[in-house]
């Protein structure tokens, strides 16, 4: 059989191996990817090589119906970027543009694309502060590439990068960092032919005014109690190439928070992209401030304690608690005092009898002494002496544990 014959064999042969299909999937890295694009934030994927990080831009692209181009940044001078200086006629009164390299040219006449800037963590420095300007403000030379654009960027961590340099503090903070990491099924499925597909979340257009007052609430009511979160640039060198708080990367956490609540997006995407913009302990921090937003007003909780509905999370249903007696705390009356109770008793039968524990404690503390003790109390007192009994237990049992040690 002819040579000639055995290729076209051959290229049918990877013809069949690369025809593959999507399918509608759930996948939290994907979702919060597709976020971060429709919201027009620069991401950059870390993770390992071959974990899949090309790939999954490659199908995001295809399932957008987005232009791909891939830049292999460490590869490039950081004229590449700025652009390269051309000499007219007359510098000295048209002065020296800078020309842009023909993949930006391409881009602006495309009108919109997916930039992929791969191999991050490999440009050195002098690359990486070229890119600056790429980044936040879409120009490439004399260039700036229309709104239609998107960029996204991968980067393997420095242990496993050939040459890798550590990110610069300002190029990192200009990014939503996402670990990108393998799911065994996706892989294993989409070996099989068949790989979650990519879509923009789903807007719902009743949503987009209330969103962002709702993520401007969230974000405005952190920094003002915490105000030190404002700027946090880490001291070390190693945790400045990641998520970290400043006014930017705030902004951009507003932003998100806007786009996943008008999508509906679950708090596991919303975590995952805001411990991405603003490190892990602000980003916790701001999850815990959006979840005390839509806590029902303790108010309106002692107005009516048997129709109020209590969170089942254990720990937002000890803070709806704790705000009860604290209102009470601060306009003490009989009638809310009594209302209380009744709140604490229908938070016992609806829950874990040992968060009402300390709620119950303190509201007992409130009480003066023309108030009757009402009739809810006897129902708590068990719960309250069985906890009380509980932790005298644990202190005699570490007393004698720290006795064993002392000897």
């Amino acid at each position: 059989m002819p040579e000639n014959t055995q290729l076209s064999l051959a290229d049918d042969l990877l013809a069949l191996l690369s025809d593959t299909t999507t399918e509608p999937r759930a996948d939290m890295q994907l979702e919060a990817l597709t976020l971060a694009v429709a919201a027009d934030l620069p991401v950059l994927l870390w993770g390992e090589p071959g974990i899949g990080k090309t790939a999954a831009l490659t199908q995001l692209a295809e399932s957008l119906d987005l232009p791909l181009t891939t830049v292999i940044a460490s590869v490039h001078e950081p004229s590449d970027f700025a652009g390269l200086p051309v000499v007219g006629d007359d510098p000295a009164v048209q002065g020296v543009p800078m020309a842009p390299p023909d993949w930006a040219v391409r881009l602006v006449r495309a009108g919109k694309g997916l930039l992929f800037l791969d191999e991050l963590s490999t440009a050195p420095p002098a690359v990486q502060a070229a890119l600056l300007r790429l980044v936040l403000e879409r120009r490439v030379g004399a260039l700036r590439l229309p709104p239609g654009v998107r960029i996204v960027a991968a980067a393997n961590p420095r242990a496993s990068a050939a040459d890798g340099w550590e990110l610069s503090a300002p190029l990192a903070n200009r990014f939503v960092h996402l670990q990108w990491a393998h799911d065994h099924e996706v892989v294993v499925r989409g070996l099989g032919g068949v790989w979650p597909r990519a879509t923009l979340p789903r807007l719902d257009p009743e949503r987009l005014a209330g969103a962002v007052e709702y993520a401007r609430r969230a974000v405005c009511g952190l920094l003002e109690v915490r105000p030190k979160l404002v700027h946090q640039m880490p001291s070390a060198e190693t945790r400045r190439g990641g998520a970290w708080p400043s006014p930017r990367s705030w902004d951009m956490a507003l932003r998100l928070i806007a786009f996943a609540s008008a999508a509906g997006s679950s708090r596991e995407v919303l975590s995952f992209l805001v411990r991405g913009t603003v490190g892990d302990g602000p980003g916790l921090e701001l999850l815990a401030c959006v979840d005390r937003m839509d806590l029902p007003d303790p108010e309106s909780v002692l107005a009516d304690p048997a129709g109020a509905e209590l969170p089942v999370r254990g720990d937002l249903r000890q803070a709806v608690l704790d705000a009860v007696v604290e209102a009470v705390r601060a306009r003490p009356s009989r009638a809310r005092w009594d209302s209380a109770w009744s709140v604490l008793v229908r938070a016992l039968e609806t829950g874990a009898p040992d968060l009402v524990v300390v709620p119950a404690s303190t509201l007992a503390s409130l009480r003066q002494e023309e108030w009757e003790v009402p009739a809810e109390i006897e129902r708590l007192a068990g719960v309250v002496a069985l906890s009380r009994g509980a932790d005298r237990a644990a202190a005699v049992v570490r007393e004698k544990e720290t006795a064993g040690v002392g000897r």
